[in-house]
């Protein structure tokens, strides 16, 4: 039979009870504190009895040995809280792998000038259907193909209109513009899958959200389900979609480009409808210095053109530096919670008021401020100094958001 050995949180009082809870309240006999389980008393019965427990304890206290030094300080529920005097393993990565194998996950965070070490049972994700992604990939298919159908009936439309040469195969447009924005979305959400595979972070496959509007789609997403290991990692996972989605959209608005048709202005009636789509820096630069277009021209997009600014337009907004999105979570590796918490709500604020600009920011802006009530937790470890070359891929993700932001990104005609 084992018997529980027992130490108070406050005056150190130790002492061995009939329990092995790992927590007794308020039951220190000499202050009233609460005792926690350090131990176990094991009655001999010819040989050394151990339980899975006390192995487990033991084995756990010699790899957060290895690993820093440290002290004991208390015991919240199932965390149990350290302080660090010393890190003895720098690649954080690496102290949670250990630790997993033996069902536990560690943060490191400061706190009042102390570097805080809390460890806490791992926690087992639940498994996903993989039908469910299957159904809605193959449902976006069908969206985005009726949403290129759509597009291609207007353009080949304009191209009748004014006697222009073009693609006037409606079927091969559908197909074209479908691959080319489930190519550029699909490589965004694979770029964070790689990524979070790379640090030992758990993730589902990308999830495509079928809509049956001008687009066909609201994009994709994957699901992150253990907490992101480092402020290194966090860049990584937040830079990698959009910097894996902006370069799959390079050559397709450029070939989208070269299919559209220019048409001198004076030949546009100024009662003509349509959609007008909003113009960025990275346009601007293709249009004067790729394709050459004057100043004195209309270009009338080919689907797959369209398809590539789309796919600047989710890079553009998924950078924005709020709550958990892509940008959010570069944001968040540099700042704290509470920090980044107040630039959310700015964010949203500021996308409403943006709405003067094009009515759709208000909904964005409503969404950032419902996002910023879960917040972002940031990385387990806030404590190793986040890396050069993360410093440069938080660079280029700035650079990114400057050349796709669209501040009108469209006007009907």
């Amino acid at each position: 039979m084992s018997r529980g050995i027992y130490e108070c949180i406050n005056c150190g009082h130790r002492e061995v009870r009939d329990s092995t809870e790992a927590l007794l309240e308020n039951s220190c006999p000499k202050c009233g504190g609460d005792m926690v389980l350090v131990g176990f008393e094991v009655e001999p019965v010819g040989f050394e009895v151990r339980t899975t427990q006390q192995e487990e304890s033991t084995e756990l206290t010699g790899m957060l040995d290895e690993f820093y030094s440290l002290s004991f300080q208390k015991k919240e529920g199932d965390v149990s809280v350290f302080e660090v005097h010393e890190i003895r393993e720098r690649n954080f990565e690496r102290v949670l792998r250990e630790l997993e194998k033996l069902g536990y996950w560690a943060a490191l965070k400061r706190k009042e000038g102390r570097t805080l070490l809390y460890v806490f049972p791992a926690q087992h994700p639940k498994e996903e259907n993989p039908w469910i992604g299957i159904l809605l990939f193959i449902a976006t298919v069908f969206t985005t193909l009726l949403a290129g159908y759509m597009l291609s009936v207007g353009y080949i439309a304009t191209l009748n209109e004014y006697g222009l040469p073009g693609i006037r195969n409606s079927y091969l447009n559908a197909v074209a513009f479908s691959v080319s924005i489930l190519a550029i979305l699909g490589t965004h959400e694979m770029g964070h899958k790689i990524a979070a595979t790379y640090h030992g972070v758990r993730s589902t496959f990308p999830y495509f959200i079928p809509f049956p509007n001008i687009l066909g789609t609201l994009g994709a997403v994957i699901r992150v389900k253990s907490p992101i290991p480092t402020r290194d990692a966090a860049i990584d996972l937040g830079v990698s979609g959009p910097l894996a989605g902006f370069l799959v959209a390079i050559p397709v608005t450029i070939i989208g480009l070269k299919l559209s048709v220019q048409v001198p202005a004076s030949m546009i009636s100024p009662t003509t409808g349509g959609i007008y789509f909003g113009e960025n820096l990275f346009f601007i630069i293709l249009e004067k210095y790729i394709m050459a277009v004057p100043s004195n021209a209309v270009l009338f997009l080919h689907p797959v053109a369209i398809a590539g600014w789309i796919g600047i337009l989710v890079t553009f907004l998924n950078l924005i530096p709020a709550a958990q999105l892509d940008g959010g979570h570069i944001a968040r590796a540099f700042m704290n919670g509470k920090l980044h918490h107040y630039l959310t709500i700015a964010l949203g604020l500021a996308m409403v008021a943006l709405s003067y600009l094009w009515v759709t920011w208000i909904i964005w802006g409503l969404l950032i401020l419902l996002m910023s009530m879960a917040g972002n937790p940031g990385a387990l470890d806030e404590v190793t100094p986040i890396s050069k070359k993360r410093l440069l891929f938080a660079a280029i993700a700035v650079l990114i958001f400057i050349l796709s932001a669209t501040p009108v990104p469209i006007k009907m005609g």
